[in-house]
């Protein structure tokens, strides 16, 4: 059994690594001359810059399962929850989240009432919402967009849904799949009717396990245990979870488990070929350059894998092109602490109404403790977006000043900073746009009938660092088993 493995970002390299594990031979192949993908790190003058994604949610283990089984377990540094806040620009104002409100959904009359987030008409309708009956649905997808909007009204789609996915997708909310990327919402409709109703029904049941488990935990303590004292609770898990050298640790641990005779850097595929008893990987023009293998995992972008593919099966490959991808720009700001004045919080959020050129930015020196040298302050500014695909071209020194002019009308900053760095991610992030889950069941339904090819990546089952992880080492774990 020999196994090709195409692209090395963190999906491919799960993959590697757990075939590396079951002692099956792989060959990694990667068009870039470095291995992470949009993961990326560096450390200038003590401050972790993160150059793509800085974290992964707690809630999907799958990340810190392997950080654990890589040795990184006392590298795991969860975020700093108790100083979470974050604001919406509204006119040039910081407006901060009211209390209570759960992703998008409002739970607490008086903070929702009080907010100067929303006007009074929206309020309004944010208390008649609990009066929603359940609805009956024909299976159809719709937006995020018009699910937020028929529930709370345009204004809570500008302030809140659409700067809240375009900080994670970097998308419009008025194309992103509700049914794909809001599943649990879709659900708590058809039983609730009303969202809110729903997320606090869905918190109580919450709840009442936490409290059951840790009666659990209680009774299980002995009286005559070693501790001579109950269990301690454990500690509350935090939202988000990174490494303290910056989650470049995570791809170069894994990378250090791999052999590396078996990476094949600035080596980008142009086509495979299905054969009786396997596939033809090839690397270039010659003979010379067509290698056969067992099985085939691609790791790349879905757009990357279709351009593969078109010659094998001309709908699947239609269908991976078919993923809409939106780029991103990234720039790192380092200032001397004691020369600005940041609100409390992790940062803020900008809705595409404003006409700024920033999504979202983030204090990263409060969202992670310990990462920056006391004397310093980190802000992390996000740029692009499917509404913003032309700033790519501009140039380092044109983003980092529309950067900070952006700043000083939000924040008043008028500080130098001492350090910047600007970083770009072409056509990186997928976008699951309204009919995503039908697209998702077309292509399963096409690579199964292609024996010995799996896919894996953010275009499929989940766009974060975990389900990369839990989709790589999926794809290998079943090659493993045959």
């Amino acid at each position: 059994m020999r196994v090709a493995i195409i692209g090395g970002g963190v999906a491919g390299l799960a993959a590697a690594y757990e075939l590396e594990k079951n002692g099956v031979p792989y060959t990694l192949f990667e068009a870039s001359p470095r291995l992470g993908g949009v993961i990326s790190s560096e450390i200038v003058n003590g401050a972790v810059l993160e150059l793509g994604p800085d974290s992964f949610l707690t809630e999907k283990p799958q990340a810190a399962e392997l950080c654990r089984e890589l040795g990184l377990a006392d590298q795991l540094v969860g975020s700093n929850d108790e100083a979470r806040k974050t604001f919406i620009v509204v006119k040039n104002r910081l407006i901060a989240m009211p209390d209570g409100l759960m992703f998008l959904i409002p739970t607490k009359l008086i903070p929702t009432a009080m907010t100067s987030l929303f006007s009074w008409g929206t309020k309004i309708r944010m208390g008649l919402e609990l009066l929603h009956p359940p609805r009956k649905t024909d299976g159809s997808d719709e937006s995020v967009a018009d699910l937020v909007c028929r529930h709370y009204g345009p204004e809570a789609v500008d302030r809140l849904a659409d700067p809240l996915l375009s900080g994670i997708y970097g998308g419009d909310s008025s194309q992103l799949s509700a049914q794909t990327v809001l599943p649990k919402l879709v659900e708590m409709e058809q039983e609730y009717g009303s969202l809110t109703r729903g997320m606090l029904a869905g918190h109580r049941k919450m709840k009442a396990a936490m409290k059951k488990r840790a009666n659990e935990v209680s009774a299980a303590v002995q009286p005559g245990s070693t501790s001579g004292s109950a269990a301690k609770p454990a500690p509350a898990r935090t939202i988000f979870t990174t490494l303290k050298g910056g989650m470049k640790q995570l791809t170069e641990a894994l990378t250090a488990k791999l052999n590396p005779t078996a990476i094949r850097l600035n080596t980008p595929v142009t086509s495979l070929e299905p054969i009786s008893v396997g596939w033809l990987v090839k690397t270039g023009e010659s003979e010379a350059t067509t290698q056969q293998y067992d099985a085939v995992i691609i790791a790349t972008q879905a757009w990357a894998a279709g351009k593969m593919l078109e010659k094998v099966d001309a709908e699947l490959a239609a269908d991976l092109t078919g993923v809409a991808y939106s780029s991103s720009v990234t720039v790192n700001l380092v200032y001397k602490d004691s020369e600005i004045n940041l609100p409390d919080g992790f940062g803020f959020l900008v809705p595409a109404s404003e006409g700024r050129a920033m999504l979202a930015c983030t204090f990263v020196h409060r969202k992670f403790l310990g990462r920056t040298p006391p004397n310093q302050a980190v802000l992390r500014a996000f740029l692009g977006g499917m509404r913003g695909e032309s700033l790519l071209a501009e140039s380092d020194a044109s983003l980092i000043e529309t950067v900070r002019r952006e700043l000083m009308d939000i924040l008043h900053l008028t500080a130098i900073p001492i350090t910047t760095r600007v970083t770009r991610w072409r056509r990186s992030m997928a976008q699951y746009s309204v009919g995503h889950n039908d697209r998702k069941a077309r292509i399963s339904d096409h690579v199964a009938k292609l024996k010995g090819l799996y896919l894996a990546g953010n275009a499929y089952d989940g766009i974060g660092i975990s389900d990369c992880i839990r989709l790589g080492r999926k794809a290998a774990s079943e090659i493993s088993k045959l």
